[in-house]
């Protein structure tokens, strides 16, 4: 090896005689091919390379393949490559200021010298991040970019030119730039995965996520890589197509021959999916591989949950448990295990042992943040449970240890009191807190929530209209939406939908518009355009639980396609067994199947959750009368009336409430009977 290394420096001095002064040339020639030459000294050049970076850059070795890469472009300049690759070495070796002055000498006596420019580009592209300060250096952005330029001006079918202006145009936020340079590629190269790329991220921020996936798509198919599958996994995960995105993935995962991080993309997906035997399967072989990768064992535990297999759930969390007994993460699976198992009250008492032992005189940022994060999700639980001063608790210790929680805070505690009907209670807090938070948004917008709930929704739509300022605008009409829901002006609600379907960017904010749409139609009896609406959620988002219980309670509440809104229900339940609104939804449906001890189970289950609402007992009643229980069915009802004469008058349905009334009425009169009709005892 040594003394080839003393060959190739004897042959580099006779070589690179000439090349001293390559900087400084007089006259320019037209350039010449010498493909034979070209490819010697571009070998050469990659030995000295070589050789340069594994002795710490000596000049022996660095000058002449410095040299070399010089005579190679000489001898081609269209192999533009070679000029990148010479910027390279000259940043890898410290000397970007060296390449920049010989360049900007070579530039001054041939300023069509596309190799100068093509060096200089590329060190000022790499000089764009200033790692130090985190931020781009927009001086360096335009230093490229001008050099790109006019590499493009000379040569228009310059493919790499036109990239790198697409790329530095989206550096520098010049969107309409960026696009332009890309279909300028695509013109030269219609596969070009980068422009594709390039096209497909623009397509995608603009919301265009369908076409961005096409794009990509096509890109992948043109070099199947990992890294290009991941990109169209990623776009079709943010379209909330999941099983395309776990294809993607699983192509990936061939191509990258088995990486175990993008396995665990897979083995997600198809949980996302819906797919959850062969996501099992995926985690199995993860966990098979390495025993000890807890994250994959979690996941095993969850997906049995969700599949309802408690025992299999329970082993695996076991095993989490064995592997790290202290890890958050693990004993609030614990938690959410026992409340899918229908354990509540455990459950809870799990939540506040974890509290207790994880408590500290002071925390680390780390361990501040886990324990806001458990006694916000012990706050919820005690309030979805109805435990409403355990939940008020909480959420004040939570202010207490973090005063920038507060304003979040501050809106769980008016939540609350919203939650238990007390709603003197809520407007009087939220007040309270906006004396010293006048222009806090969130409590804002709970304020003008009140004021609709009391009648006012007019002065409360006039209150959030007030914050339309071009900052939180969506958010501010989705409120407004439902500020005039509960006013019941339905054509002012049509409008306000209209103006934040407007502002939607993603496919989760175009749902969410689309199910509120959804919603009112509902109100307004047009059950057609309602049904349309939520199916346009599930075309997308097949697994939305929200949209299929409220469909799916909607066929069954009109007696209409009972069994596949039962399906519906059933399948929203999978993906939130404790839900209230679910629990009676479902049993609502066993009710019109006329399977009426299940529908009590259910019904019962929903009541331990949503007490206080008064269709659930208008529910449980008609089971009961249909099962011949008049006293219980009695029970049910005079309950139903109570909680309706507490509801917020926004709530209040007369019609309804004549309807239990009348139900009530003729229970008591048959019971009379009936009473009447048995035989006396002596």
């Amino acid at each position: 090896m040594q003394k080839s290394v003393q060959i190739m420096l004897a042959l580099s001095l006779v070589v690179c005689s000439s090349n001293a002064a390559w900087a400084q040339q007089t006259a320019p020639k037209p350039a010449k091919t010498d493909k034979g030459s070209a490819y010697f000294n571009y070998s050469m050049a990659h030995i000295f390379a070589d050789l340069a970076a594994s002795s710490g850059n000596k000049s022996e070795y660095l000058n002449p393949a410095i040299d070399y890469y010089k005579n190679a472009i000489k001898a081609d300049p269209s192999a533009g490559f070679m000029s990148t690759e010479l910027s390279d070495l000259y940043v890898q070796a410290g000397l970007g200021n060296r390449a920049v002055t010989e360049s900007e000498a070579a530039l001054k006596v041939n300023p069509n010298d596309l190799s100068a420019r093509r060096i200089l580009g590329r060190i000022f592209a790499r000089l764009i991040g200033d790692p130090q300060a985190n931020r781009v250096r927009e001086d360096m952005v335009r230093k490229a970019m001008d050099q790109y330029q006019k590499i493009a001006d000379v040569e228009p079918k310059d493919v790499d030119a036109w990239v790198m202006l697409g790329r530095l145009s989206k550096v520098g936020q010049d969107n309409a730039s960026s696009e332009k340079a890309y279909k300028k590629v695509l013109e030269l190269d219609p596969d070009n995965e980068d422009a594709l790329t390039g096209l497909a991220m623009s397509a995608a921020e603009a919301g265009d996520v369908t076409g961005a996936a096409a794009m990509l798509e096509k890109a992948s198919l043109k070099n199947p890589n990992p890294r290009a599958m991941a990109q169209l996994a990623e776009m079709y995960e943010q379209m909330k197509d999941f099983k395309n995105a776990a294809k993607a993935w699983q192509k990936a995962l061939d191509l990258s021959g088995g990486n175990p991080e993008i396995k665990r993309q897979l083995a997600n997906n198809l949980v996302m999916s819906d797919q959850l035997d062969e996501a099992v399967r995926v985690y199995e072989e993860l966990v098979e591989d390495e025993p000890k990768d807890l994250g994959s064992v979690l996941r095993l535990s969850q997906i049995y949950r969700q599949k309802k297999s408690f025992d299999k759930a329970r082993d695996y969390a076991k095993k989490a448990k064995d592997l790290d007994s202290t890890n958050l993460d693990v004993r609030f699976n614990e938690v959410v295990l026992l409340e899918a198992e229908g354990k509540p009250l455990e459950a809870i008492a799990l939540m506040k042992e974890m509290l207790t032992t994880t408590a500290r005189k002071s925390y680390l940022p780390q361990e501040k943040t886990a324990r806001i994060s458990l006694l916000e999700r012990l706050g919820v639980m005690h309030r979805n449970y109805e435990q409403f001063p355990e939940a008020i608790k909480n959420f004040e210790e939570i202010m207490t240890l973090d005063s920038n929680s507060s304003s979040l805070m501050q809106a769980q505690i008016v939540e609350t009191y919203h939650q238990a009907k007390d709603y003197p209670k809520a407007e009087a807090t939220v007040d309270e807190y906006l004396k010293k938070s006048p222009n806090d948004r969130r409590l804002l917008r709970l304020k003008g929530a009140l004021l609709s709930e009391v009648g006012k929704a007019a002065q409360g739509a006039e209150m959030m209209t007030k914050l339309l300022d071009g900052k939180e605008d969506r958010e501010t009409y989705l409120s407004i939406a439902s500020i005039w829901e509960k006013g019941k002006n339905y054509g002012e609600m049509a409008k306000a939908l209209d103006q934040a379907e407007k502002l939607s960017r993603t496919p989760d904010d175009i749902d969410s518009v689309t199910f509120m749409r959804g919603a009112m139609f509902e109100k307004q009896k047009n059950f057609d355009a309602a049904e349309a609406e939520f199916q346009k959620i599930l075309k997308t988002d097949p697994n939305n639980a929200g949209a299929l219980n409220y469909l799916g309670y909607m066929l069954v509440d009109k007696n209409v396609r009972v069994p596949e809104g039962f399906a519906m229900i059933q399948k929203a339940l999978d993906q939130d067994p404790q839900n209230g609104a679910y629990l009676d939804s479902m049993g609502w449906a066993y009710y019109r199947m006329d399977k009426l001890d299940e529908a009590a189970k259910y019904l019962q289950m929903a009541l331990e959750k949503t007490s206080k609402d008064p269709t659930v007992h208008d529910h449980m009643a008609d089971v009961f009368f249909k099962q011949g229980k008049l006293k219980e069915a009695i029970g049910s009802w005079e309950r139903s009336l109570s909680e309706w004469a507490v509801v917020a008058p926004s709530d209040k349905d007369e019609k309804e409430i004549a309807k239990v009334q009348k139900k009530l009425d003729g229970a008591k009169v048959r019971l009379t009977k009936e009473s009447s009709a048995r035989p006396k005892k002596n």
